[in-house]
């Protein structure tokens, strides 16, 4: 083969520019010609390779094997261009028309955002509740095990503290396990009458389900002052429900036993779902826990400096998800922290 001065073509790059013209006219797309410029001109390819031939090539021709070598070079990377530029033109036309827009197609619908459907419900309790007369305290959500369990009358060795498996960050501090433990904090700080809500989220380490979480929202109630009775406890868990819910729902009330109450008891709702004939939503019985509640404990009030014998007070803690539950029909808490926009766009704030 002759080059274009005129000169025979040494046989190791006349082999090597066959097979490249071969393999370019092979290409049919712009990453073809790609792996072709970094298999015959990068630094391991063979036009590199070609250099170590002129050692073996005589000296009086070395200087034409150069030129030829740089020959080739030059039109390995002009044809490659050249090629490229050409299949990329092609792509970027098909690629124009797949992606030509229709300009009569109805336009996406954007849905302006909103609260999440738990603090929509929170919003909605603290303003029931601070229209019957309760102020909002908010506590710390990291807090020492003597507020969240010792001062609410739960010694070390306590069975009860079975009944809330804990995150301990430390071997006295703690993810609060219950919004219960803004109560010491407020007693050591004000004396009665106290009268208080306390929302926010409360963390357990247990098993996620369908009814349960490692994390979840609750309103603590808190009342003292002189002559406090059981009486008040149910008018005002009665008034609240009746609110929330309606006039005629259905309440229920247990027995029960929690350390920082005596006498403890819990609040049932009829269940929504099924109309109090049963369903998995409320295990079968017709009734669905929602809140338990009691007379503080006189223990608890000497822990906040408050005299048992002249003050007398209520407390109650309730799950809010567990009220959206019951108040929409949902069968699984696990929905609410999925993000799905499907299920969080039915909660409208109207």
């Amino acid at each position: 083969m002759i080059n274009r001065l005129g000169m025979t073509m040494h046989p190791s790059i006349e082999s090597l520019h066959k097979q490249f013209t071969t393999e370019l006219q092979k290409a049919s797309s712009t990453s073809e010609t790609e792996a072709l410029k970094v298999k015959y001109l990068g630094k391991k390819g063979p036009i590199q390779d070609l250099m170590k031939l002129l050692k073996e090539v005589p000296a009086d021709q070395r200087p034409e094997f150069g030129k030829q070598v740089n020959d080739l070079k030059e039109h390995v990377t002009y044809t490659l261009l050249e090629k490229h530029n050409s299949l990329l033109e092609k792509e970027e036309s098909s690629r124009l028309i797949q992606e030509k827009i229709d300009i009569t197609l109805p336009g996406r619908k954007h849905f302006p955002g909103q609260k999440h459907v738990i603090i929509q419900t929170l919003d909605k309790i603290i303003d029931i509740l601070s229209g019957m007369g309760f102020a909002v305290q908010y506590g710390p959500e990291i807090d020492t095990d003597y507020y969240n369990f010792e001062a609410l009358n739960f010694p070390h060795d306590h069975p009860a503290r079975d009944m809330q498996d804990t995150f301990y960050i430390a071997p006295n501090v703690l993810l609060r396990t219950q919004t219960t433990n803004v109560q010491t904090h407020l007693m050591e700080k004000e004396k009665p009458p106290i009268r208080i809500i306390a929302p926010g989220k409360a963390f357990r380490n247990e098993t996620i389900t369908a009814r349960s979480h490692v994390f979840f929202h609750q309103v603590d109630g808190f009342y003292v002052d002189k002559g406090v009775t059981f009486a008040d406890l149910f008018a005002t868990l009665q008034e609240f429900m009746q609110k929330f819910f309606s006039p005629d729902i259905q309440l229920r009330f247990r027995p029960s036993y929690f350390p920082f109450v005596e006498p403890g008891l819990e609040l049932d709702v009829s269940c929504m779902s099924c109309s109090g004939s049963g369903c998995n939503l409320c295990k079968y019985s017709g009734w669905l826990e929602v809140a338990g509640a009691g007379m503080v404990h006189p223990e608890v009030l000497k822990t906040g400096d408050i005299d048992p014998e002249i003050y007398t007070g209520y407390a109650w803690g309730m799950g809010v998800e567990r009220l959206v539950m019951l108040k929409h029909q949902i069968s699984d808490i696990r929905m609410f922290t999925q993000n799905d926009v499907r299920f969080l766009r039915q909660f409208s704030l109207a």
